[in-house]
């Protein structure tokens, strides 16, 4: 039996278009990273917890995490976080301490160039 090459997952593939298609028009890197990071097997992506996002980033700051964000530890800042998938205790914590949860598209569109964002891993 013959298993499937490619991406699955609609979102995902149209994510992927998107992100190589902002990289080229606005030659923002970043995008073409995320792309790549997110074309791999999905069993490499980031599993970041709240906690390494709280001890690497500062106040107010833009964090990018290509892959899912778990709830584990404390969030003691507002920072707006970017990902693929949140748990829900992810985005408690993150709403608890005057954050932000959005979805990659989502900062494409409000970032295209890429600017002031760290990505974690």
């Amino acid at each position: 039996m013959q298993t499937a090459s490619g991406k699955t997952n609609p979102r995902l593939t149209n994510l992927i278009i998107l992100l190589k298609e902002s990289a080229r028009s606005n030659e923002a890197h970043i995008w073409r990273e995320i792309a790549l990071r997110l074309e791999a097997p999905s069993k490499n992506y980031a599993e970041v917890n709240i906690g390494k996002i709280n001890r690497y980033a500062m106040k107010g700051e833009t964090i990018l995490v290509p892959g899912k964000v778990l709830g584990t530890g404390i969030l003691t800042q507002p920072v707006q976080i970017a990902a693929l998938n949140f748990s829900k205790s992810a985005v408690g914590k993150i709403e608890k301490a005057k954050g932000a949860c959005m979805t990659i598209e989502e900062l494409l569109s409000e970032n295209p160039k890429g600017n002031r964002i760290r990505i974690l891993r």
